[in-house]
């Protein structure tokens, strides 16, 4: 199925997402069992709206279907497909009181985290977030080491406007500014105890 963004322009896969099974090459431990971290934040917020925690959603990207092929009448199957609109963030909801926006990445670089992978229009509206006194955050995994690092939207902007010298962000500077989220089993990726040492 080809999908297109607004402009015409063909959707590519991200280059950090593997093809392979998500399972594929990784060790099934505690701290790893081959989730990504879509998985993780998807099942934690699962565990903060059954907890009445806190109510967090993966936002929905509106699709445009322009052709469709039915190969039987049971049975339907996208052919080509247009994002109606530049995605914002990954995920926004509330949480005790609080606007809360934030976007999920996740790398196998092993020392920096490419600032490729974000794009003008999510730092525009982080910026947006910001202004309106809202909670926004990256979350950002090293696959390679399973270690998952909430930053403050501030620190993302203010290194996206300025990618004169470098296109990455150095771990160390990550590890520097960021805050490490602990890894569990419900929930899973217990970023929301982040916040609340950051924020409140």
């Amino acid at each position: 199925m080809a999908i297109r963004y607004p402009n015409g322009k063909k959707f590519v896969t991200s280059q950090t997402k593997s093809t392979k099974p998500r399972n594929a090459n990784r060790i099934n431990t505690y701290s790893n069992r081959g989730m990504t971290l879509e998985d993780d934040i998807n099942q934690s917020n699962a565990f903060y709206v059954e907890s009445g925690i806190a109510v967090i959603h993966k936002k929905p990207t509106p699709v445009q279907i322009v052709d469709v092929h039915y190969p039987k009448r049971s049975a339907a199957v996208i052919k080509e497909a247009y994002f109606k609109q530049a995605s914002t963030t990954d995920y926004n909801g509330v949480y005790n009181g609080h606007y809360i926006d934030f976007e999920a990445k996740e790398t196998k670089n092993k020392t920096s985290f490419p600032l490729q992978n974000f794009h003008l229009h999510q730092i525009t509206h982080m910026k947006q977030v910001l202004a309106q006194k809202g909670i926004c955050f990256v979350l950002l995994r090293f696959s390679h080491t399973d270690e998952v690092y909430l930053v403050d939207a501030i620190h993302l902007i203010t290194r996206y406007e300025d990618q004169s010298n470098r296109k990455s962000i150095p771990k160390q500077e990550i590890e520097s500014f960021g805050t490490k989220v602990p890894l569990g089993i419900a929930p899973r990726l217990d970023y929301l105890r982040i916040v609340r040492e950051v924020y409140f």
